[in-house]
C-alpha cells in the first residue's frame, strides 16, 4: 500500500492500549524478533550455550513500549492454516538451500556469505516462546495464544476496541480486517524506522474498495495462503471480484490454476479462526520484581545484571509498572578495572557464543 494523502502517517509512541502481534517460530520476521545479535555480530548465549538473544529482545522492546506508555499484548500464533502448507514447504525448501550455501561459504573462508546464511537459518522454537511468554508473565504483561494466525486474533482484538492497534510487519493484518496498523513499532533504533500508522477505512475509500473486494485484490497480489493469477495486478485490472476476473481470462493467455482455492482463501480472511474478544481480559499489573531478576539473572544462566545504561531500562521499567518505590536505588561504586568497565559498559548480561 503506498499510501495516498490521509491512508497512513507517521508517529510517535504516544499512543494508548496496542495489540502487538507475535508471529510463528519459522517465519523470518519472527526469527528477526525473537533473535536479535549481540554486539559483533555474535549470538547471545548462557552459560550451557543455549540462545537468549530473544529474551534480551522481549525484555528490552517491551521495556522501550512502557518507558512510551505503551501498553503491549502480545499474541502469539497457533497451528497454521491447511492453506498455508504450500508457502511452509516453500520456505523448508529455502532453507534447506541456504544451509548448502553456508557450508560452501564456511569452506571458502567467506565470513560475509557465512554471516549472511546464518541469518536465514535462524529458527525460533518452542521453548523461545515458552521461556519469552515466561518472561512475560513475570514482567505483568498480559500475552495470548491465537487458535491460528496471530494477525487474525490481532484483527478482531482491534475489532472488538480491546486495542487501539495492531503493531506488526504483517500486512496480513490489513486483510484480516484490523482497522488500524503500526509498523516498525518494535524496530531497533539504529534503524531509525519512523513508525507508520495506517488506517483500514481511509485505505478502502481512496481504493474505492469494500473489505471483500480489498481481500481479493490482495490474494490477486499474492499471499501467504495462495499463488497469484500470473500475469493480473493492479496496473491491469479491471474489474472488481475474482469471480468476475475469472469469468472474463483468456485462458490461453492466463491460465487459471488448477483446482484454484479462492475461495478458501477468501473465507480465510473474511472468516478466520479467531480467539474470542469478549472472553479476554486484559491486565497490567504489578512487575514480580525478585523473580524477574532471578529469572534473567539465575535460571537463563546469567552471572550479574549489566550496569550503566541497561540498569537505567531496568529501572525505568520498574518506574512504569510501580513495582519500586520513587527513590531510585544506588548502586555501589565500582572500583579499579570494574568502575572502567561500567563506564564503557561492557559488563554484560549474556555470554556471547560463535
Amino acid at each position: 500500500i503506498g499510501g495516498g494523502p490521509g491512508v497512513s502517517r507517521r508517529c510517535d509512541m504516544k499512543e494508548p492500549t496496542l495489540g502487538v502481534s507475535w508471529t510463528t517460530p519459522d517465519q523470518a520476521q519472527a526469527a528477526k524478533a525473537l533473535c536479535p545479535k549481540g554486539q559483533g555480530g555474535d549470538v547471545l548465549q548462557n552459560e550451557e550455550g543455549e540462545t537468549t538473544s530473544h529474551l534480551m529482545g522481549m525484555f528490552y522492546r517491551t521495556i522501550h513500549m512502557m518507558k512510551n506508555g505503551i501498553k503491549p499484548v502480545y499474541v502469539f500464533d497457533g497451528k497454521p492454516p491447511q492453506l498455508k502448507s504450500g508457502e511452509l514447504a516453500k520456505r523448508s525448501e529455502r532453507r534447506a538451500e541456504a544451509e548448502k550455501q553456508l557450508q560452501q561459504a564456511q569452506a571458502a573462508g567467506a565470513e560475509e556469505e557465512v554471516e549472511k546464511f546464518t541469518k536465514r537459518l535462524v529458527k525460533v522454537t518452542k521453548q523461545h516462546n515458552d521461556e519469552c511468554k515466561h518472561l512475560l508473565s513475570l514482567m505483568s504483561i498480559p500475552y495470548l495464544d491465537a487458535p491460528s494466525e496471530a494477525e487474525a486474533s490481532c484483527a478482531a482484538l482491534v475489532k472488538a476496541g480491546k486495542v487501539y492497534a495492531a503493531a506488526t510487519e504483517d500486512m496480513d493484518c490489513l486483510t484480516f480486517g484490523s482497522p488500524v496498523l503500526m509498523r516498525h513499532l518494535t524496530a531497533s533504533e539504529a534503524k531509525k524506522l519512523p513508525i507508520q500508522e495506517f488506517h483500514l477505512s481511509r485505505i478502502l475509500q481512496q481504493l474505492g474498495l469494500s473489505q471483500e473486494q480489498f481481500v481479493d485484490l490482495c490474494i490477486l497480489l499474492g499471499s501467504d495462503y495462495y499463488e497469484s493469477i500470473w500475469g493480473i495486478g493492479p496496473k491491469r485490472a479491471k474489474h472488481k471480484s475474482i469471480e468476475e476476473i475469472v469469468r472474463r481470462l483468456d485462458p490461453n493467455k492466463y491460465p487459471v490454476l488448477e483446482n484454484w482455492l479462492h475461495k478458501e482463501a477468501q473465507r480465510l480472511f473474511l472468516e478466520p479462526e479467531v480467539l474470542d474478544p469478549e472472553s479476554v481480559e486484559l491486565k497490567w499489573s504489578e512487575t514480580n520484581e525478585e523473580e524477574l531478576v532471578k529469572f534473567m539473572c539465575g535460571e537463563s544462566g546469567v552471572k550479574r545484571l549489566p550496569q550503566g545504561s541497561t540498569q537505567g531500562r531496568l529501572d525505568d521499567f520498574f518506574k512504569v509498572t510501580g513495582s519500586l518505590s520513587s527513590a531510585k536505588r544506588k548502586e555501589p561504586e565500582p572500583k579499579g578495572s570494574a568502575k572502567k568497565k561500567a563506564k564503557t559498559g561492557t559488563a554484560g548480561k549474556f555470554k556471547r557464543g560463535k
